[in-house]
């Protein structure tokens, strides 16, 4: 099957990771310890997380592909919220949600999970799917994503500065972008905790909006390490006396932000591959999606029916006969890679006597 199969080349790849950072190749931007903790740095040095992944229990997956419309009010909510607008919740959604992080914390029990419900940061993808982001950074305060239940309480911590809270959004659009389409056949995750346990912007980092002003400040000349390949033309010289010393001095001490772009987008990038090898130092597999399938045949095709369902892998849970009716109901759960002209070939092989429905159900 194809998870053995993953599971022999997930070894693989695990060690060609580790083994590559440890012989340079990216070590300059990733390292994989063996504890599965990902640390990688932006391009300009100046900013690097360090994101961990573990898998959640089967009943909080189930728990959170349940409750996605509430997890999306809650994200209403909350980002109202943020941009500092009025909100009027109603008590029962109020309520709802109480419900509903009294039900996270009920199943997330042990040492690993203390108090991970109070620093949930986002669910994921979509802001509502069944992946969850942990805020393990010590010493980062945030709002919580439980806010609305303390809406008479006292005010929750905010971003310092706006530049942090522009940060902050990149590190939840990594996150994102991770979750919807994951390193496995670019599927979206399900049942993923990823734990941002380090976080480090050098003070140095220009804020966004000031990344095309430093740069016509610093100098009119490009950056050495900024030349373009391939070009024999020297740098023009500025008009004016300038003062030869104290330019190199002031080119070197400033940040070369037009090579790589806003800090906020090697973020988001950044923080995107921490959480897809942090996906991959863990063991994975691939899910798939099954249909409920319901027929109605008559007794003389049962059989073909049966064969048609064995050659798709389908499985059958049960049949019952219609009363005052020679014609039976199957129902049966069929994988949807294998659905793909089931239809036709099974009116075909019952003359038409038989005319199946299918309904997407589940992962598997």
């Amino acid at each position: 099957m194809v998870n053995e199969e993953l599971g022999h080349q997930h070894k693989v790849a695990i060690h060609r990771v580790k083994e590559e950072a440890s012989h340079g190749r990216s070590s300059d931007t990733l390292n994989v310890d063996p504890s599965g903790l990902v640390t990688l740095t932006t391009p300009n040095r100046l900013a690097s997380v360090c994101v961990r992944a573990a898998p959640l229990p089967q009943d909080v997956t189930s728990l959170l592909e349940s409750r996605t419309e509430l997890i999306r009010t809650l994200e209403q909510v909350n980002m109202s919220l943020r941009e500092g607008r009025s909100v009027d919740v109603s008590p029962q959604t109020l309520e709802a949600i109480a419900g509903f992080k009294a039900q996270l914390e009920s199943l997330l029990q042990g040492r690993r999970w203390r108090s991970a419900v109070e620093h949930i940061w986002a669910f994921g993808p979509r802001r509502y799917g069944p992946n969850i982001l942990l805020n393990s950074v010590e010493g980062y305060q945030r709002p919580s994503v439980w806010q609305c239940l303390c809406l008479g309480g006292p005010p929750e911590a905010k971003a310092q500065t706006a530049f942090t809270r522009d940060l902050d959004n990149s590190i939840v659009s990594g996150f994102q972008l991770a979750t919807l389409s994951g390193p496995m056949c670019e599927e979206p995750l399900m049942g993923v905790c990823f734990s941002l346990e380090r976080w480090d912007v050098q003070s140095s980092a220009p804020p966004l909006h000031q990344d095309s002003v430093e740069e016509a400040s610093v100098s009119h000349e490009a950056p050495a390490d900024c030349k373009v390949e391939g070009s024999s033309k020297t740098p023009a010289k500025t008009e004016g006396p300038v003062s030869g010393p104290s330019q190199a001095r002031r080119r070197a001490e400033a940040p070369p932000p037009a090579c790589y772009g806003p800090v906020s987008g090697q973020l988001i990038a950044a923080m995107k591959e921490a959480c897809r090898h942090a996906f991959q130092a863990q063991p994975q597999r691939l899910m798939a999606a099954m249909y409920t399938c319901e027929i109605m045949a008559t007794a003389e095709v049962l059989g073909r029916v049966y064969g048609v369902l064995g050659k798709r892998e389908g499985r059958v849970l049960h049949e019952e006969m219609k009363e005052g009716t020679d014609m039976f109901l199957i129902k049966a759960v069929l994988p949807v890679a294998e659905s793909f002209g089931f239809a036709d070939e099974i009116r075909k092989r019952t003359s038409g006597l038989a005319s199946p429905q299918l309904v997407f159900s589940h992962w598997e």
